[in-house]
Parts: C-alpha cells; sequence; structure tokens
C-alpha cells in the first residue's frame, strides 16, 4: 500500500485519541503499541475484505491447514513488513520520539505452540499468503499455550503464560461462526425411514467452540489469508443450569494449555477432547462455507483441501465422514470418496512414541458416534485389502490393534496423500517405518522437504544482513529468494565479507546485551557464539553437547593456559512438564553454566548460557548472532529439523549428523561449508539389526570420555548429586539409547576444525557467505508452492 509518512502520523494521532481519548503527551507506550496495532489493521482491513469475498465469488479452491501447534510470532512488525510500510511508520514515529522496536516490545508472543511444528505451520501461513495461495490454518486458542519457563536453582519451572491478559489485537472474534461440539453420551443407530440408518444421540454434553480470526498478510500483495483459531465456551442454554467450579473449569481446560500432562488418564483424555473439538469445529466451518455455496456435495473435494498436520488432527477422517453421512446422508462408499480425495497427511517423526494411540475404551466413552465410524472404516479396510495383499500386513498395517486406535494409521488409510518433510525422512517412511503402508498405497507417499519464512527469518529478524545484501546484490531478493545466490559471486571480494563480518559482530553484540542483561553474564563477540536452539529431547542430544563442554571445562582446568578460541554456548530450550529426563540434562546444564560462568581461572576462554523462556522473539536475537549452528540429533532421528534452515540463511555454520534436512544442506552448500560427525544411518539401523552396540566398551576404550563422564558423579560438577547418577546411568547401564558416546570422538573432532578454522575469519566468512547464498531451496514459499500443485491443487490468487 501506498503511505506517506505525513498521513500515517495523522492517522496515527487520531487513532490514539479515538481509542484512548488520550494525547500524545499523556499516553504509555502500551497504549502507542495498541493504537499503531489497531491502525495496522486498519491499513489491511479492505484487502481482508475484499480477498475473502473474491474467494467466495469465484468459488476458488481453499486449503485448510490443521495443526495442533502454530507458533506465529510477533505480528506487528511482519505486518507492516508485508503491508510495505515498514520504514515509512518507523520514520513517522520517529518524528513523534517514538521507537518501533520499543512499542513492539509491549506485543506478547502468542502462546499457541512449542517448537518446529508451530514455527513451520506459522511460516506455511506466511507463504501460502506472500504466494498468493488460498489457504488458511485452523487450530486452538490456548489460554496459555504451553508454559512460561523459568529456572529456580536450575530446575524447569512451569508457570501459566498469560499472554492473553491484555487482548489480543490481531484476532477477531466470529460469533456468527460459532459451532457446536458434542462428547460422551449414547449414541443408537435408528431407522431414518428410507432404508437407511441415522444416529440418535442422548446424554452428550455439548460445548460452544467460537472461532478467533487472525489475518495472515501477504507480502505486498493486498492478498490476506487467515488463521482460524477455536476457543470453547459453554452454550448459552447450559449456562441457566447450576454448575460447579469443578465442571465449569473442566470445560475451559478444554482450550487452557497445549499439550496437558499425558501422564496420567485425565490428562490423556483431556489431550483427545482437545483434539476432536478442534478438528470438530473446524470441519464443521468448512462444511457450513461449502454449504453456503450451493454446489453438490459432490464437489467438496475439488473446492476443498484439507491437510492433517502431524497425527494430532487424524480425527478429521471420521469426523468428515460424520459430516457426510449423518448431515448429507450419504451412501457409506460415497463418504469414503469424497473424504479421502480431500484429505491429505504430513508425518512428522519417525519416534513411535509421537505416532498416537488411543485406547479403545476411551475413544469409545468420550466420541462414541466417531468410536462407530472408525471401527467401520478398520472393518471395511480388512475385508477389502485381505484378499489383496493377505492377513499378515493387513494385520499391520489395521487402525484398531492390541487394544488401542492407531492415529497415523487412520490419517494414512483415510487421505490421499502421506508426505515425508525431508528427503532421508520420507526415504525412511517408506522403506523402514511405514513400510508396510508403502506396500499398499506406494503412490500416495511424496516428499515436501520443510522450508522457513526468510522474510522474518533476514529482513525482520537481521536487518544488519538484510542491508549488507541490498548494497552488494541489489533488492530483489527480498521478493524472489532465489536472486541470494548472486552472493556467491562475491565470496573472493574482501570489501563484502568484511561487510558481512561486520553485520555479524553487531548481531553478536546485540545477544550479548540481551545476555547480560537476563542472566548477569558478560559474554565476548569476539568468542565462538555456538548455538543449540530446540525442544529439549534426549534424541535431538543436547547432553552430547554438554559432554564437550565439560571436556573444554576439565582440558582448561588441567592447564589454564591452554590456547583456545573463547567459547559460548548458548542453549535455548523447554522439556514437557512431564518428560522427566530431558529436565534433569537441563538442571546439568545449568549447573555446569552456574560452574564456568564464575571461574575467574578460565579467563572468559568459556561460558554457558541457557536462556530461559525460548520463544520466537528470542530465535530472532540469538540467530543471527550464531558462528556454529548445532544440528547433532542422532542419525534417523530428526524428521527435518527448521532451525538449521533459519540458522544457516543468518550465516551459522552447521554441525551436523547427516539427519533430517542436513543432508540436503550439505548437498546445497558442499561438503567444505559444513561439519559433519557421527554415524550414518545405516550404520544406526545397522546397531539396530545386529544388536551389539555396547557403551560401555566406549567408556573403558576412552581415558577423556571416562573423565568426562566420572565429572558427573564425582563432584566435580556441582549440585547434581541425584541428576547426574541419573545422566551416567542412562549413558552406561541403560546403554546410551541415543549413541551419545559412539558419536562422542568424532563430535569433538568435528568442533576441534570449527576451532581452527574460525581463527582465520576471511575464510570462515567465506563459508558463511556460501550458507547465506544457498538457502533459496529451504524456503517455505518452495514448499508450500509444492503442496499446492502436487497435494492440493489449489491455484494462486496473483
Amino acid at each position: 500500500m501506498k503511505l506517506s509518512k505525513k498521513k500515517f502520523v495523522a492517522d496515527f494521532t487520531r487513532t490514539l485519541h479515538e481509542r484512548f481519548a488520550l494525547s500524545l503527551e499523556d499516553s504509555s507506550n502500551y497504549e502507542f503499541y495498541m493504537s499503531l496495532g489497531i491502525l495496522t489493521r486498519a491499513y489491511y482491513a479492505k484487502a481482508w475484505q475484499k480477498s475473502t469475498e473474491q474467494l467466495k465469488r469465484n468459488q476458488s479452491k481453499q486449503a485448510y491447514y490443521f495443526s495442533i501447534e502454530f507458533l506465529p510470532g510477533k505480528l506487528l512488525k511482519s505486518n507492516l513488513l508485508s503491508l510495505g510500510i515498514y520504514d515509512t511508520v518507523a520514520a513517522g514515529l520517529k518524528d513523534l520520539n517514538l521507537d518501533l522496536d520499543e512499542l513492539a516490545n509491549y506485543e506478547p508472543d502468542m502462546a499457541l505452540g512449542n517448537g518446529g511444528l508451530g514455527r513451520l505451520a506459522s511460516c506455511f501461513m506466511d507463504s501460502l499468503a506472500s504466494c498468493g495461495l488460498p489457504g488458511n490454518g485452523n487450530g486452538i486458542r490456548y489460554n496459555y499455550g504451553l508454559f512460561k519457563q523459568k529456572f529456580v536453582d536450575g530446575y524447569q519451572v512451569e508457570l501459566p503464560d498469560s499472554w492473553l491478559t491484555s487482548g489480543n489485537v490481531w484476532e477477531v472474534r466470529k460469533e456468527n461462526k460459532a459451532v457446536e461440539v458434542g462428547f460422551g453420551g449414547e449414541v443408537y443407530l435408528v431407522p431414518d425411514g428410507s432404508g437407511g440408518l441415522q444416529p440418535l444421540y442422548e446424554n452428550q454434553e455439548i460445548l460452544r467452540a467460537i472461532p478467533y480470526d487472525t489475518p495472515v498478510v501477504g507480502y505486498q500483495n493486498d492478498i490476506i489469508n487467515q488463521m482460524r483459531l477455536w476457543s470453547v465456551e459453554i452454550p448459552l442454554r447450559e449456562e441457566g443450569k447450576y454448575l460447579t467450579v469443578e465442571q465449569r473449569k473442566a470445560v475451559e481446560d478444554i482450550t487452557a494449555v497445549l499439550y496437558p500432562d499425558d501422564s496420567s488418564e485425565a490428562g490423556r483424555l483431556l489431550r483427545l477432547k482437545q483434539e476432536y473439538f478442534f478438528v470438530s469445529a473446524g470441519l464443521q466451518s468448512i462444511h457450513n462455507y461449502f454449504t453456503s455455496l450451493g454446489l453438490p456435495i459432490e464437489d467438496f473435494p475439488s473446492k476443498v483441501a484439507i491437510h492433517i498436520n502431524d497425527t494430532h488432527p487424524a480425527l478429521c477422517v471420521p469426523e468428515l465422514m460424520r459430516l457426510l453421512l449423518d448431515v448429507n446422508g450419504l451412501t457409506w462408499e460415497k463418504a469414503w470418496d469424497l473424504t479421502v480425495k480431500t484429505l491429505s497427511y504430513t508425518n512428522h517423526t519417525i519416534l513411535q512414541e509421537a505416532l498416537e494411540k488411543w485406547p479403545i475404551f476411551m475413544v469409545q466413552s468420550l466420541l462414541p458416534r466417531i468410536y462407530q465410524i472408525i471401527q467401520e472404516i478398520d472393518a471395511r479396510f480388512v475385508a477389502e485389502k485381505t484378499p489383496q495383499v493377505g492377513p499378515t500386513l493387513v494385520r499391520n498395517t489395521r487402525i484398531i490393534q492390541d487394544g488401542v486406535v492407531h492415529m497415523a494409521n487412520l490419517a494414512i488409510i483415510g487421505s490421499h496423500s502421506t508426505n515425508g518433510v525431508a528427503k532421508l525422512h520420507s526415504d525412511l517412511l517408506k522403506n523402514v517405518v511405514l513400510h508396510d503402508f508403502y506396500l499398499l498405497y506406494p503412490e500416495r507417499f511424496n516428499n515436501k522437504t520443510n522450508g522457513i519464512a526468510h522474510r522474518r527469518w533476514s529482513q525482520l529478524a537481521n536487518p544488519a544482513l538484510s542491508q549488507v545484501l541490498d548494497e552488494t546484490i541489489g533488492t530483489t531478493w527480498r521478493k524472489n529468494i532465489e536472486d541470494i545466490a548472486l552472493l556467491k559471486a562475491y565470496r573472493e571480494d574482501d570489501e563484502v565479507l568484511k561487510a558481512l563480518h561486520a553485520a555479524k559482530r553487531h548481531n553478536k553484540e546485540r545477544l550479548g546485551q540481551l545476555i547480560l542483561e537476563k542472566t548477569g553474564v558478560r559474554v565476548s563477540p569476539d568468542a565462538i557464539f555456538d548455538v543449540q536452539i530446540k525442544r529439549l529431547h534426549a534424541y535431538k542430544r543436547q547432553l552430547l553437547n554438554l559432554l564437550h563442554i565439560v571436556k573444554l571445562y576439565l582440558d582448561l582446568k588441567g592447564n589454564p593456559q591452554l590456547a583456545m578460541v573463547p567459547r559460548v554456548f548458548i542453549f535455548g530450550a523447554k522439556a514437557a512438564p512431564s518428560y522427566d529426563y530431558a529436565k534433569t540434562i537441563i538442571k546439568c546444564i545449568n549447573e555446569v553454566a552456574n560452574l564456568v560462568n564464575h571461574d575467574d581461572t578460565l579467563q572468559g576462554k568459556l561460558k554457558v548460557i541457557f536462556l530461559e523462556n525460548y520463544n520466537v522473539s528470542l530465535a530472532e536475537v540469538i540467530i543471527p548472532a550464531a558462528d556454529v549452528s548445532e544440528q547433532i540429533s542422532l542419525a534417523s532421528k530428526e524428521a527435518s529439523g527448521t532451525s538449521n534452515m533459519k540458522l544457516m540463511l543468518n550465516g551459522a555454520l552447521t554441525l551436523a549428523t547427516l539427519d533430517g534436512a542436513n543432508v540436503e544442506i550439505r548437498d546445497a552448500v558442499g561438503e567444505e561449508n559444513i561439519y559433519l560427525f557421527g554415524l550414518t544411518v545405516p550404520e544406526v539401523y545397522g546397531y539396530y539389526q545386529r544388536g551389539d552396540y555396547c557403551a560401555m566398551d566406549y567408556y573403558h576404550a576412552d581415558p577423556v570420555l571416562q573423565k568426562v563422564l566420572n565429572a558427573f558423579v564425582n563432584g566435580v560438577i556441582p549440585n547434581i548429586q541425584q541428576e547426574g547418577h541419573v545422566i551416567f546411568e542412562s549413558l552406561l547401564n541403560y546403554n546410551d539409547e541415543y549413541f551419545v558416546l559412539r558419536d562422542f570422538a568424532s563430535y569433538v573432532a568435528a568442533q576441534a576444525a570449527i576451532e581452527a578454522d574460525y581463527q582465520n575469519q576471511r575464510h570462515w566468512t567465506q563459508m558463511s557467505l556460501q550458507n547465506i547464498a544457498s538457502m533459496a531451496r529451504f524456503s517455505s514459499d518452495r514448499t508450500i508452492e509444492s503442496y499446492a500443485a502436487d497435494i492440493w491443487h489449489i491455484e494462486s490468487k496473483q
């Protein structure tokens, strides 16, 4: 949009007066932020209305992305950038003695996700709008999200993240789009008068689902999509009934927190209730919209594509069947054909623990009609496939087995597409994890390597680097990320290399200031900033990183004059509240940090920083400052990764196993511009097949490793008497599930190579340049265009 600075200042002043009845002199930064948000909404309101009306008028096919998580981060600066008025607004505020960055700090991070799954979903929302594709998000409007992480005596403590306390300036409550969702009770199938059966419900709990729509602004293209998030309420007709505090809380809990603690039956039941709530609400909303078009129900798949992001929304399969059978009165065969054509599924993991399974009694009691439909899907699958492929393959792939409902099986059988999120991951799905399904449906399997919204992770997060790119290769890369490859031509240009180095140093100084403010620890921008930011899980091997840090500490204690490039190891991660082992690792990292950060004999050569409550805003400061990107999961365990892509875009060099998208990063940047170590996938599976891995052998064979592990139990690291023994036992007596000890020596060698290379700053910056210039293939625009063309069959509105 076109906007002069003069008009913005007038609009902003008027909005402040109208909203708060305050003058500039009497207003606080919060009131300035709210006014700016309200004004930004006004600037895109017409485009949002036009986009919505155009879709309905043209009856365009739309994609609906169902995800239990979204992690959009703050939207103020992103919306200003996408509207093309970022610089104008910043300049106008400056004329008013206001600072855009300072006002943006008043916006809370939306607590709608945890890690890569939610951030990917938000990157996809950004790319759908920016590529002009008609696509919408569907999820839950959590009141508290995951949790706000605090460290108390080194331990993770979970506090409520009350991000909605002051409201959300971007969302719009759509009262007229509310639907009702039913739970429990009994369902009887009775004759419908025409030879068929219809369900009769008794004693159901009926809840009201209210949608809150958040616009997703396309990048400078006047196209606005939306993310629809559902909140639960008690229907008005129930309000007159007496409800105890406990009954009311049970309702509110459905949209209170992300990932309720599932270590108890009550927690698991709540999580299942959550999943059905947003699936049913979303599908009813889509069904109502389609009905308003006046088209025959047979056209449903030609106008609607519904995507199941991981197994959490797998109930889309029986819920869509319920609508088509019970509302539209279709035959089973016709409803099933439409369902399979409409739905598609992304698998995000090979870990069995993450492939959701629900006890039959739980599904049957909470969702009786849904369970009837799942039973019928399973029975028909068995009847159809057994004559074709035999009972063994069918038994391995059926939905209901061993007393549980297998959600991944349901999603695969009930959809026309199953994709992995990196080439290696997709190959593992076909050849190992879902091999039996691949034998049944080879045509359904495909790969869609993940990507990132480069606009947020370059233009917003790293203006210093963006300016260097503008001055070196022009500004076309901002609109067309493919043009970032032009930077490769400047690999030998010393002026460009100096500018890139200066931008990195600026970002390290900025992060250093934040670290000082949050932890009181002073770090040097001359040190190597070594970053591992991701969910805390044993397979991601933060523990391997920690073992290396302990090795460096012991080396320095043994020889205080040891020549060593100073290191700052930076962690950001949350552990699930019920994941005790991950929380044990957090405690150990924090105690090692406390040990080394206050040891003056180390002469500042080693610092460890664990920044609490890792979120998108924190990532936007950490990632541009990183020198080293830790992507060290055991090969075969990380589906893709996206922090690897963000860090690569910002010039960090990747230290990695050949896991997930690291394989494709290596192919993009060249093996000479990445640091690889550790077991490969065939080697890992070789150990599994032979069953001959023995962690104790590596402990006894390596005196350095012995010294490091012993530090966890001999008092060298204080305040971890219990936790240190847990770590020691898990690695030795429980045989090191993720082969940390097997990869330790290789990891240490790769870290030594990093230290050696970092001392040649010109060469290091050349490698950094190569990473930046090679990232176009990891743009979520590229990923989403592949989804649109190959799976959803939706077309751009541009």
